[in-house]
Protein backbone atom coordinates (compact mmCIF):
# COMPACT_ATOMS: atom_id res chain seq x y z
CA UNK A 1 0.00 0.00 0.00
CA UNK A 2 1.24 3.41 -0.97
CA UNK A 3 1.57 5.85 0.93
CA UNK A 4 -0.99 8.08 -0.16
CA UNK A 5 -3.24 5.26 -0.34
CA UNK A 6 -2.91 4.52 3.37
CA UNK A 7 -3.38 8.70 3.77
CA UNK A 8 -6.78 8.53 1.94
CA UNK A 9 -8.22 5.68 3.99
CA UNK A 10 -7.25 6.86 7.52
CA UNK A 11 -8.33 10.52 6.36
CA UNK A 12 -12.27 8.47 4.96
CA UNK A 13 -12.27 6.45 8.04
CA UNK A 14 -11.87 9.59 10.23
CA UNK A 15 -14.47 11.65 7.93
CA UNK A 16 -16.89 8.78 7.89
CA UNK A 17 -16.35 8.44 11.51
CA UNK A 18 -17.54 12.40 12.51
CA UNK A 19 -20.45 11.45 10.22
CA UNK A 20 -21.83 9.07 11.93
CA UNK A 21 -21.18 10.51 15.11
CA UNK A 22 -23.43 13.68 13.92
CA UNK A 23 -25.89 11.85 12.37
CA UNK A 24 -26.13 9.83 15.88
CA UNK A 25 -26.75 13.33 17.49
CA UNK A 26 -29.10 14.36 15.12
CA UNK A 27 -31.12 11.19 15.59
CA UNK A 28 -30.19 10.94 19.08
CA UNK A 29 -31.35 14.75 20.43
CA UNK A 30 -34.09 15.89 17.53
CA UNK A 31 -35.04 13.51 14.91
CA UNK A 32 -37.09 10.46 16.98
CA UNK A 33 -36.36 7.56 15.36
CA UNK A 34 -36.81 3.58 15.58
CA UNK A 35 -34.24 1.48 17.56
CA UNK A 36 -33.22 -0.35 13.77
CA UNK A 37 -32.53 3.28 12.63
CA UNK A 38 -29.36 3.08 15.04
CA UNK A 39 -28.21 0.20 13.33
CA UNK A 40 -28.73 0.92 9.44
CA UNK A 41 -27.43 3.99 10.06
CA UNK A 42 -23.90 2.05 11.10
CA UNK A 43 -24.72 -0.54 8.19
CA UNK A 44 -25.06 2.35 5.79
CA UNK A 45 -21.95 4.49 6.75
CA UNK A 46 -19.63 1.11 7.19
CA UNK A 47 -20.63 0.58 3.38
CA UNK A 48 -20.47 3.85 2.05
CA UNK A 49 -16.88 3.45 3.58
CA UNK A 50 -15.90 0.40 1.79
CA UNK A 51 -17.26 0.99 -1.45
CA UNK A 52 -15.47 4.66 -1.60
CA UNK A 53 -11.98 3.01 -0.51
CA UNK A 54 -12.21 -0.01 -2.84
CA UNK A 55 -13.20 2.02 -5.84
CA UNK A 56 -10.28 4.42 -4.61
CA UNK A 57 -7.60 1.42 -4.60
CA UNK A 58 -9.16 0.53 -8.47
CA UNK A 59 -8.20 3.91 -9.48
CA UNK A 60 -5.24 3.17 -11.60
CA UNK A 61 -2.21 6.05 -10.00
CA UNK A 62 -0.09 7.24 -12.98
CA UNK A 63 1.81 9.19 -11.12
CA UNK A 64 4.23 6.66 -10.60
CA UNK A 65 4.97 5.96 -14.08
CA UNK A 66 5.67 9.45 -15.62
CA UNK A 67 9.21 11.02 -15.01
CA UNK A 68 9.41 14.43 -14.02
CA UNK A 69 12.46 15.33 -15.83
CA UNK A 70 11.24 14.21 -19.10
CA UNK A 71 7.71 16.26 -18.16
CA UNK A 72 9.40 19.54 -17.65
CA UNK A 73 11.12 18.85 -20.90
CA UNK A 74 7.93 18.61 -22.78
CA UNK A 75 6.52 21.58 -21.35
CA UNK A 76 9.80 23.67 -22.31
CA UNK A 77 9.37 22.11 -26.21
CA UNK A 78 5.83 22.96 -26.25
CA UNK A 79 6.45 26.04 -24.78
CA UNK A 80 9.05 27.42 -27.25
CA UNK A 81 6.59 25.86 -30.16
CA UNK A 82 3.62 27.92 -29.13
CA UNK A 83 5.92 30.81 -29.07
CA UNK A 84 7.65 30.27 -32.30
CA UNK A 85 4.11 29.94 -33.96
Amino acid sequence: MKKKDFIFTIGLCIFMGVLWVVGMLVMGLWIAVKPKAYIWWFVGIVAVTLIINVWHSMMKDESDLKDPKKEKYQRKVNKRKKKGS
